[in-house]
């Protein structure tokens, strides 16, 4: 028979008065302990001591040696990905992006990202360029590039800067682009209604046709941007065209001698050989008659 224990009920050996008492009435008189309804079980949830002892994880060698490799790859990757060329699988190199998202030049009218241009000549250009836009509000940039691999020529590529640098035709009616290509030994003229009309088609068949191209072959850059940038001021001034440069003629001689010179060297040759020839046998004959008529 189980006895339950409570916290209002004491063994009957420390108490023995209320163990008799309860005892002389009937099962039916006897009260029931309140500790039945009112409280609990007192239980005992203690365990033992398990005696296997909790370490610190750092303790172990082997964890150090875990932490060290995941640190030592932690600093590879972050190295790889700082110091590593990147790599672009798009069709375009990222500089003739940067070019295009960067918008055009604030505080001059050249983009050399090509780096062909010196100091010199992006000053005269600022200077010549300002002037026109202060007085005919016309503004001209000028874009160097080494090469494209986005657009077929560098007519696209102008066109791509000059919508996306000038996205509405109030914005790009009066502005003008101009490429330079210096792999490609090529250049381009665009612009707005305004900017084509000013200039005239034949100034610009002309710039793209002879003052870019021609002096690019020669990589005489900054001699191709100033001259064209004074060619397209000229015509938008109204002035006389200071044309481009003379076309060198490059062409080389041939090595290869015609059929009349050859005949007539070969005619030559033959008298000297014959002569040789002749030396070669009446002297020595001579020399033996001699030598056999003194005998």
């Amino acid at each position: 028979m189980e006895t339950i224990l409570s916290s209002h009920s004491l063994h009957p050996i420390l108490n023995p008065k209320a163990s008799i008492s309860k005892n002389l009435l009937l099962p039916s008189q006897q009260p029931r302990p309140a500790s039945l309804f009112l409280s609990k079980p007192i239980t005992c949830t203690l365990k033992k001591p398990t005696s296997q002892s909790v370490k610190p994880s750092l303790a172990d060698p082997r964890n150090w040696f875990v932490h060290a490799q995941q640190g030592l790859a932690a600093l590879a990757i972050s190295l790889a990905l700082n110091f590593s060329p990147v790599l672009y699988t798009g069709n375009a190199i990222a500089s003739e992006f940067d070019v295009i998202n960067e918008g055009p030049p604030k505080e001059s009218y050249v983009v050399d990202d090509a780096n062909v241009l010196s100091r010199v000549t992006k000053s005269d250009l600022k200077r010549l360029l300002s002037d026109l836009e202060s007085r005919k509000n016309f503004h001209i940039n000028f874009i160097t590039v080494r090469k494209l691999t986005s657009k077929a020529d560098a007519f696209e590529y102008a066109d791509q800067v000059l919508e996306r640098w000038y996205p509405t035709l109030e914005e790009g009616s009066n502005k003008g682009i101009v490429v330079l290509v210096t792999s490609q030994k090529e250049g381009a003229v665009t612009g707005g209604p305004a900017f084509v009309q000013a200039v005239g088609e034949n100034i610009l068949d002309a710039t793209v046709t002879e003052n870019l191209p021609v002096l690019a072959t020669e990589e005489k850059y900054n001699e191709a941007v100033y001259s064209s940038a004074k060619r397209l001021v000229a015509a938008i001034d109204g002035l006389p065209d200071p044309g481009g440069p003379q076309v060198k003629d490059n062409k080389r001689e041939s090595n290869f001698k015609s059929r009349e010179e050859t005949e007539e060297k070969r005619g030559q040759f033959s008298l000297v050989v014959g002569g040789l020839l002749v030396i070669a046998f009446v002297v020595p004959m001579a020399q033996y008659y001699a030598y056999v008529s003194k005998k």
